[in-house]
This record gives C-alpha cells, structure tokens and sequence, in this order.
C-alpha cells in the first residue's frame, strides 16, 4: 500500500484556544485523553515542547496484550495557534487550534503510515481527538489535569 494525501481530523472545544493547547499538550492532560477507545490509555507522556524537544506517549491496550511508543519530534511550537510533529518513521501531523464562536476548533493533519487503511487511520486518530474534546468539555485543561 503506498501513501496517501495527509488526512485532516478536527474537533471543537469550548474553550479558549490557551485552555485548548494546554489540554492538548500537557503531559498529566495526554495520559486522560490518548485513547480511541475505552479498551486503550496512555499511561504516561512526556513533552518536551519546543522546536527540536521530543514528545513520546505511551499507547497500551488495558489488558497488556499490546502496547507501542508514540514518539516524535516538535517542528513547530506556536502557542496557543499550532504544534507540528514530525514522527519517528518520518510522517508529520500538525495540529491547530483557531478561535470559533464561544470555543476552537482544533484541527490536526496527518500523513497516514503505508501499512493500514486510511479510513482505520482517520477513524483512529478522530475518536483520540474526540476523546480530547470530551475531556476538554467536562471542565478539564492541562492546567488542572
């Protein structure tokens, strides 16, 4: 399978754009909100956020059967608009977060890897920015996580 056009996921939030990037990067918000299903967390990151620091979160499935590092390494820091990541095997997803009515809406664009469909990846990647939405909307940042 060869690569494909980036993919573009979204989500709106009902906070600032600030409120928004500290829950999207903070270490204490990634381990709440990094999974795509209830099957799955993130039992720790680790963000270095600044051009050329390292960001590594560690996906598991709960039953331990399964886990791998997501790792990569920040192109672009540009608090609260947009963080861009160019991952270990080369891909890049860059996230931005653009004021919208009473909230933002965070929209992130990705290269999808060569080995899955791209419809798993887009559904993949959406349901973890759904679970940020969600724990953005129940009251929670980076700043209380």
């Amino acid at each position: 399978m060869t690569r494909s056009d980036p993919i573009t996921i979204d989500a709106f939030v009902p906070v600032a754009p600030a409120a928004a990037w500290a829950a999207f990067n903070t270490p204490a918000a990634i381990t709440q909100w990094n999974q795509a299903t209830p099957d799955w967390h993130c039992p720790w990151a680790n963000v270095d956020l600044r051009v050329g620091g390292r960001h590594v979160a560690r996906m598991e499935a709960r039953d331990g059967s399964f886990g791998f590092d997501y790792e990569g390494t920040y192109e672009e820091v540009d608090p609260p608009r947009a963080v861009t990541l160019r991952l270990d095997d080369g891909r890049r997803a860059r996230t931005t977060f653009a004021a919208e009515g009473n909230g933002t809406r965070v929209t992130t664009v990705f290269d999808p890897e060569a080995s899955n469909p791209v419809a798993m990846q887009r559904n993949g990647w959406q349901a973890i920015l759904d679970s940020y939405a969600a724990f953005v909307a129940r009251g929670s940042t980076g700043r209380d996580a």
